[in-house]
């Protein structure tokens, strides 16, 4: 199955942006849907974003809308996450995915830890 590496967490400070990048093999990128999901300690995953195979439709949660912008880059296979006015409650392990389908996600990177500190 492709494979997901994400990058670019970081520690940043409350108002701060931070740029994700997820990495993936394979030769029909454009094919796969994509999403981010983060989970954060004591919670449950959440959806944060999605992406469909050409980039025509996008998803974002309300509590990240306005504030995130999910991106990709079909040629390099890669898809990326803007993530602007970051507040502490964004603090999370963010994790890239890819499916047929927005609404079937089957592939999952392994996490990249962003945190917001106040």
């Amino acid at each position: 199955q492709v494979q997901l590496v994400e990058s670019g967490g970081g520690l940043v400070q409350a108002g701060g942006s931070l740029r994700l990048s997820c990495a993936a093999s394979g030769r029909t990128f454009s094919s796969y849907a994509m999403g981010w999901f983060r989970q954060a300690p004591g919670k449950e995953r959440e959806g944060v974003a999605r992406i469909d195979g050409t980039g025509y439709s996008t998803y974002y949660s309300d509590s990240v809308k306005g504030r995130f912008a999910i991106s990709r880059d079909n040629a390099k296979n890669t898809v990326y996450l803007l993530m602007t006015n970051l507040k502490p409650e964004d603090t999370a392990v963010y994790y890239c995915a890819a499916g047929s389908t927005i609404a079937t996600m089957n592939s999952w990177g392994q996490g990249t830890q962003v945190t917001v500190s106040s």
